[in-house]
Formats: structure tokens, C-alpha cells, sequence
């Protein structure tokens, strides 16, 4: 095996600086020593994992772009000590190298032939021969991860699943496929389709797995952006996929409360709601995703206590946790332990928890503890 050199870089010089937030998706501001500055952000995906204040960004700076307000692009950010790449258009730069190296587990001995290859109404990232076959080969840069978890995407991607179900039409037609996930994180042992975010994406998934090659693959940045020379293939457990990946489970209802107010809530009376942001935990074993969009809508009938809240407050979100197991009442107590506080007795007559409805002050999306208590439920319950 030809081994890489591990100073392989896709960046020269490289700016640390700490993430504050992020108004919008594609710009982020940072304390760049001391003094707040905008970056602009190359990628669309939610982050919320990962972008929290505090963390470390690093920052290129580029000054060539006539109509950005920008002079620094986030690059990368820090996790438990290692960099997860953020700049997913420069994903590709780092694919070629590897193919170049034969360090892509299955593509090895494959050679490109040209890069962003349109067929027909899709583009693709490239076009290789291996022996006398041709492979399309479309690259996904996967930053959502938990402690041994990889999963793709973080967002609806209508986009991906295209390019999957497309991919399988042409291995009908004598044109191989293939997709490689690249995984920024070095120590995730299996990779998943997030069929929490995504269940259109991962019903393609299961639908193409013996029509093309899907290839997930760990790799590892240093402190300073260099790549180190070992790569992994990830275990798919597609048992367990088609398991989970269906309609149904719990889910966390966030919504906004901006004054404090009494609200008529059953046979609860009239409790005082403090201002603040209200997390409700749900359950549906069945048509999960017409769950949510009930609670989207505020003319409808009241059947909940949790109906008579949102028709006072604004709909901030709602994070799906497919299951095919119960599990609101152990999301509830996790919950009890990071809130700030909570309405006893709300929403849990037919179980026997003290609550099912948690407040705090700030949105609790920007909440580590709430980020990891969601990578648990999602991710990191896998295998236990």
C-alpha cells in the first residue's frame, strides 16, 4: 500500500479563532483575538452540534471574492480535540488525492478520468475507470457524528436522494455507481443514513445498497489541518436501519413563550408560564410526521394539554427521534436534569412521570448539554 504524505494540506495559512454565533446559514461571527469578525460559512448544513459558543474555529482568510462582505471562511471546527472540516468545496480536492494514493477501500486501481460530470439533469463529482468498467462516483462530506456513529445528512437533502436513486438507475444501464461518504471524524465505527432528519433519504439509501457502492470512510485531521495518512471503512448495520428508519417514535417540541402569562391547561388549572423557551416530549408509534405537523398548525381542535400551550406561543422546532421503542419517558428524564425548570403534571396523565414539559431561558438549540442529550437519543443509544 502506497502511503500518503502526512502533510498533505488543503490550506496555507490558518487563523484559530472562537465561534459566537450564526445569524444566518452561510456566516458565522468569531472573536478573532479579541475583536468580532464575520466568516463566511461554505457549508448549509444545520451544525448545531457542533457550531456551540465557545468552540474553536479555524478561519483562511480570502480576499479575492469581489462581492463578499467577507474577508475570512470558516474552515473547520474543533471537537474534543480533533477538526472536523466544515468546507465541503474543498471535499473533492481532497478525494482526488486519495484516489490518487489508492487509499478509498474499494476504488482501489481506479483512475479519474474527468471531474464534475453532468449526466443529464445531475452533476457528479467524477468520472473513473477501473479496468474496463466506469464508475460515477458522487463525494458526501459527513460532519454529523456521535462517539462511534457517522450519519448522513444533517438537513433534508432532495439533492441527495436524487443523486442516489439516479446513480441506481444507471447501474441498470451498465454504468456503475458509487458514493463516498468521507466521515471527519476518526473514531466512528458505523455509518447510518439519519433517518431522524431525513426518511426520504434513507428509504433511497436501503432501496439503492445493491445497485451501487457505498463506501463510508473515516479520516483524520491534525491540529493544524494536515491530513494523517490512515483511512477506515465504516460498518453499515443495515439490519438495524430497516428496523429504525420508519415513521414513528418520540420527538422534542420547541416552542417560545415571549411574556409570561397564565394559561387554562385542563385540568391543570391555570399555571403561571414564565417567559422562555418550552420543550414538550411526544410520542407516535404510528404517522410520526403527521404528529408534527398538527403542532405546526394552531387552528385545530384541543385534544392536549400540550394543543392549549402552542396555540400561546411560537413554533421554534420540532426534532424527530425515530425508535421503534417507546422512549419519551427516559428522553423526559434526562430532560429534568438540564432544564432550568418545568409545569408538574403537563402532559404525563397516562404515565408516571412527574412532567413532560421542561423551560429554559435560552433556546435550548444553542445548549450543549441539550445537543448531547439529542446525539444520545439519535445516535449514541446504537449498540447498547
Amino acid at each position: 500500500m502506497v502511503q500518503q504524505d502526512p502533510s498533505f494540506r488543503l490550506f496555507g495559512r490558518i487563523w484559530r479563532a472562537t465561534f459566537i454565533s450564526r445569524p444566518n446559514r452561510f456566516l458565522i461571527y468569531c472573536n478573532l483575538n479579541g475583536r468580532t469578525v464575520p466568516a463566511f460559512l461554505p457549508n448549509p448544513g444545520r451544525l448545531q452540534e457542533l457550531l456551540i459558543s465557545g468552540r474553536r474555529v479555524y478561519l483562511i482568510r480570502e480576499d479575492g471574492f469581489r462581492r463578499r462582505k467577507t474577508h475570512f471562511t470558516a474552515v473547520a471546527v474543533l471537537r474534543n480535540g480533533v477538526p472536523i472540516m466544515l468546507h465541503t468545496h474543498r471535499t473533492n480536492a481532497m478525494v482526488k488525492y486519495l484516489l490518487q494514493r489508492d487509499r478509498i477501500p474499494g476504488l482501489e486501481g481506479a483512475r479519474i478520468i474527468r471531474s464534475e460530470v453532468l449526466m443529464g439533469r445531475n452533476r457528479f463529482d467524477f468520472l473513473l475507470r477501473k479496468g474496463k468498467k466506469e464508475i460515477l462516483l458522487e463525494v458526501k462530506s459527513c460532519t454529523l457524528v456521535g462517539q462511534r456513529v457517522a450519519m448522513f445528512p444533517d438537513a433534508i437533502t432532495e439533492r441527495g436522494t436524487r443523486h442516489l436513486r439516479t446513480l441506481a438507475a444507471f447501474s441498470e444501464h451498465g454504468k456503475k455507481g458509487a458514493v463516498l461518504f468521507i466521515v471527519h471524524w476518526p473514531f466512528a465505527e458505523f455509518f447510518m443514513p439519519d433517518y431522524h432528519t431525513d426518511l426520504n433519504f434513507s428509504k433511497a439509501f436501503l432501496d439503492v445498497r445493491h445497485k451501487i457502492k457505498i463506501i463510508p470512510l473515516s479520516i483524520r485531521w491534525q491540529e493544524d489541518l494536515s491530513l494523517l495518512p490512515e483511512t477506515r471503512r465504516l460498518q453499515i448495520p443495515w439490519g438495524y436501519i430497516e428496523k429504525e428508519a420508519r415513521d414513528q417514535g418520540s420527538y422534542l417540541l420547541i416552542l417560545e413563550l415571549r411574556r409570561g402569562r397564565k394559561i387554562s391547561i385542563g385540568k391543570l388549572g391555570d399555571p403561571f408560564f414564565k417567559k422562555g423557551f418550552y420543550v414538550y416530549v411526544g410520542s407516535a408509534m404510528a404517522h410520526l410526521t403527521k404528529r408534527i405537523e398538527r403542532h405546526r398548525h394552531l387552528r385545530k381542535r384541543h385534544h392536549w394539554h400540550i394543543d392549549q400551550l402552542r396555540a400561546q406561543t411560537d413554533f421554534i422546532s420540532a426534532l424527530v427521534i425515530r425508535s421503534s421503542t417507546r422512549l419519551e419517558c427516559e428522553i423526559a428524564e434526562r430532560l429534568s436534569k438540564i432544564c432550568e425548570w418545568t409545569i408538574p403534571g403537563f402532559g404525563s396523565s397516562d404515565c408516571a412521570c412527574p412532567t413532560h414539559l421542561f423551560a429554559m431561558s435560552e433556546n435550548p438549540i444553542h445548549s450543549e448539554n441539550f445537543q448531547n442529550l439529542l446525539q444520545y437519543f439519535r445516535m449514541d443509544r446504537f449498540g447498547q
